[in-house]
This record gives structure tokens, sequence and C-alpha cells, in this order.
């Protein structure tokens, strides 16, 4: 069941409203907005609309965000894949991330072995070493980034990651667009 009474609260609150602030300006009494955020009454048709455009927002975002949408992702959660022949494993950590505007992945890669290459592409991309180095090839030009390092570039030019190193290497990497 929908908890639209504490979905309104929610709004109310992120707003910086008292209920007699929203009560005032929708001609309204304490109480019943009260009665609204506890589900103890249903406001009318007419009185649902006025309180989400006072809230900022109409029907549709209200519903869309009212589906409880997972928030926090655990290692069951997650989609794995193995390259052999590139020596790596890919974890996508968000499922369903080629729905947002960012897609984390972990990859962790073998001595020797590399991420596919990506052709250049519009966006950017964020990595953070876990574990061990990896060279970040971005044009050609290599660069190392060790456990603790961070890399930021846009994604405008051919790029991938190479474990050059002689143990294995996990990095959390963020594409935007979705890309992986």
């Amino acid at each position: 069941m929908m908890d639209i009474g504490n979905k309104i609260k929610q709004l109310r609150l992120e707003n910086g409203l008292t209920q007699q602030e929203l009560a005032n300006r929708l001609e309204l009494t304490k109480g019943y907005i009260s009665q609204i955020e506890r589900n103890i009454s249903s406001p009318s048709m007419e009185t649902f609309f006025s309180v989400l455009e006072v809230l900022g927002t109409n029907a549709g975002e209200f519903f869309a965000t009212l589906n409880n949408e997972q928030i926090v992702h655990q290692e069951l959660d997650f989609f794995e894949q193995e390259n052999e022949e590139l020596k790596h494993i890919i974890r996508w950590i968000v499922p369903s991330a080629l729905k947002y505007e960012m897609e984390p992945i972990i990859i962790e890669i073998q001595p020797g072995g590399s991420s596919t290459i990506d052709d250049p592409h519009t966006g950017e991309e964020f990595g953070y070493c876990l574990e061990g180095e990896v060279t970040l090839v971005l044009n050609k030009t290599k660069h190392l980034v060790k456990k603790g390092q961070s890399f930021y570039y846009k994604a405008n030019k051919e790029h991938y990651l190479t474990n050059l190193s002689e143990k294995n290497t996990k990095v959390l990497w963020i594409s935007t667009p979705p890309m992986f």
C-alpha cells in the first residue's frame, strides 16, 4: 500500500514548511494536514493537487518517487561478468544503472590484463584504485594510478585500463553516461 501521507510529510519537510505554514498556504487547518500526513484522512483530488502544487511537484513526479526505489545495494544485487581473454572481472554494483546518469562498476584486472578499449564517446569517467595499481591509457598516453589515487577525464578520447604490474588490481570506475 502506498504511504501517501508520509510522502506528503517528507515533501513538506524538504520544503522547510511546518504543518501550520502548509495549512495557511492551502487555507486548511493544521489538524487536517496532520490527519493527511498520518493517513487518517484522504484529501479530495482538488486538495491533493493543491498540496502538490504548494510543495513544488505534480502527480507524475509524486507517484514516480513514491515507489520504494532501492537506495542501498548489496553483493547479492550485483551482476558479475568475467572476461578470461582480457583477464578481468567486472561487477555492476548498481542494478539497472542504465536508467541512471552514472554507471559505477568495480573492475578487477589480473597481471597482464586490461579492460575493453573504449572508443571516444560523450561524457566523463572517474576511477578510484582500491587495490594494487593500474595504468590508464588515454589516447595512447599512459597514466599510472596507485592504490588510494583517482583519475577523472572527459571520455572523448580512446581509453582503457591495463594492469602492467605483478599483482591483481581493483578499481571503482564510474562512467557517465552508462557505457559498460
